[in-house]
């Protein structure tokens, strides 16, 4: 037995001013065949799972490149054109295959694509043809598309948000797809579309209870897999928005039946699923009261919108001005992306102070930039955080302290949310004795920042990212969904 697998994913917000480019995916994640770490990735987890299940059970694995984006803006044409025949041509060179299994995000779009992954999983059927079987693990958060589904035989995304299980999912997809190639399952995908588009966190009720109800139901009477499909708000294409996706064995029927039951109870909670979001300034009221009732653990502060993981620069400046204004003086955040504010501190070293102008560098909607008198804490040529057993890259990075404060700055080059709380504890921050965190992250920080806070706060400050779908100016999206419309399924009679 022969197996093909690769890795070509990014999530691509197209209200974003930061382009993607080659450069951004090899700055990101780049591995040839062959080079990938035995640690995954968010998307290429499938990678170092069939190179381990090969070499134990005893079947071949053929790898080509897999390559990772920090979400951004369009990517450039000819860097998704280049990519996609790099892979198709390692795959045409590792015929025959009996089957092709892919790590792949979902939520691409190219300059002159609105479904890169449709794209890429046509021509990788034209390619092996008709009875190789093709599976592909997902990121919740993108794009379901008929030429995706008519392409694939299996399909799963992860589960959980923040994104925990994506190993697990990983797991999941290449059990399904080698009982399919032994000839014990016959996997037929089901979908529905729920018609509408909001925030899914797992993290709380009424999410916790529907995904592990729907888990549930996983290897039972003839059901595969189940997924939802959250849909990116911040990707202006035709097929933006939430669905529900079942895969049987050989029982197109029920898994239709099923797909419409669950997402029309999804539906039902959809005022409900979001957590609570508050504006900046009920924002640090609220975190200032709950360190005062509480002052052994952290406060986490959220800045849910200035989140990388969306596609926005990281660079907003909102609430900490306003963090600084109100005179709170004791707390770290991660991170600021500004390359020249990293090289400047490099360039003075450690222990030096200097004048330095930090954020608000990629556009007006995050705010002004802070002109700020530091001293430089640390610096690295190579900053990291964990993301699950993922090692996440922040390129050279610099520790900022202004003056006079015990507020601690991470200033980094390689764009990316904040993931575990190491991403403090590995540029030398002794998180723990702060009172407050302030992260830019919508909910992948839970998991690793619930532990070791008195509570999370989250604040809806301004920036780039399209946070109302009901009022943002789409072009490409449906705009008969909740919800720009009250009730587009009539189910609330």
């Amino acid at each position: 037995m022969r197996i093909f697998t690769a890795s070509l994913a990014t999530e691509t917000n197209t209200f974003s001013p930061v382009p993607t480019d080659m450069n951004a995916f090899k700055a990101a994640f780049f591995a040839g065949p062959g080079e990938h770490p035995d640690t995954p990735t968010l998307c290429s987890s499938v990678v170092p799972i069939l190179r381990r299940r090969g070499r134990a059970e005893g079947f071949t694995v053929i790898e080509g490149t897999s390559c990772w984006a920090e979400p951004a803006g369009l990517i450039q044409r000819q860097t998704y054109e280049a990519l996609r025949d790099l892979i198709l041509s390692e795959l045409t060179e590792a015929l025959p295959v009996d089957g092709v299994v892919l790590g792949l995000h979902g939520a691409m779009a190219a300059q002159g694509y609105d479904d890169p992954e449709g794209d890429f999983l046509a021509r990788v059927r034209q390619i092996v043809g008709p009875d190789v079987l093709v599976a592909a693990e997902f990121d919740p958060h993108s794009h379901l598309t008929a030429l995706r589904v008519a392409n694939l035989d299996i399909m799963a995304a992860f589960l959980e948000f923040p994104h925990t299980d994506f190993e697990q999912r990983g797991e999941h997809v290449i059990e399904l797809a080698l009982q399919a190639l032994k000839g014990k399952i016959k996997p037929v995908i089901s979908t529905f579309d729920c018609r509408m588009i909001t925030i899914f966190p797992t993290s709380r009720e009424p999410m916790r209870s529907f995904v592990d109800r729907m888990q549930a139901m996983e290897g039972k009477d003839g059901i595969l897999s189940a997924s939802v499909i959250h849909g990116f708000m911040a990707g202006d294409l035709p097929d933006m928005g939430t669905r529900i996706v079942v895969v049987t064995d050989n029982d197109k029927a029920k898994g239709d039946a099923l797909a419409a039951s669950l997402g029309r109870e999804l539906y039902s909670l959809r005022r409900q699923t979001a957590m609570p979001m508050l504006d900046t300034e009920a924002g640090l009221d609220k975190a200032v009261l709950i360190r005062a009732s509480h002052p052994g653990l952290p406060v986490t502060i959220a800045d849910v919108w200035d989140n990388p993981g969306g596609g926005v620069a990281g660079d907003a400046t909102f609430i900490l001005r306003r963090m600084m204004e109100r005179g709170m003086d004791d707390f770290a955040v991660a991170t600021i992306w500004d390359p020249i504010a990293v090289t400047f501190c490099q360039a003075a070293g450690e222990g030096a102070e200097l004048s330095l102008r930090i954020g608000g560098k990629s556009g007006p909607e995050g705010g002004e930039p802070l002109d700020l008198r530091v001293t430089v804490q640390s610096v690295f040529d190579a900053g990291w955080q964990s993301f699950r057993n993922s090692r996440v890259t922040l390129g050279s990075t610099a520790v900022v302290r202004p003056v006079g404060t015990r507020i601690d700055i991470v200033l980094i080059t390689s764009r990316t949310q904040t993931y575990q709380p190491d991403i403090f504890a590995n540029q030398g921050i002794d998180f723990a004795a702060k009172s407050y965190l302030l992260v830019k992250s919508t909910n992948h920080f839970h998991a690793g920042f619930q532990p070791v806070s008195s509570e999370i706060v989250y604040i809806a400050a301004p920036t780039c990212y399209p946070t109302n779908p009901a009022t943002t100016p789409y072009r490409k999206a449906s705009l008969e969904i909740w919800p720009r419309v009250a009730d587009p399924l009539g189910l609330d009679a």
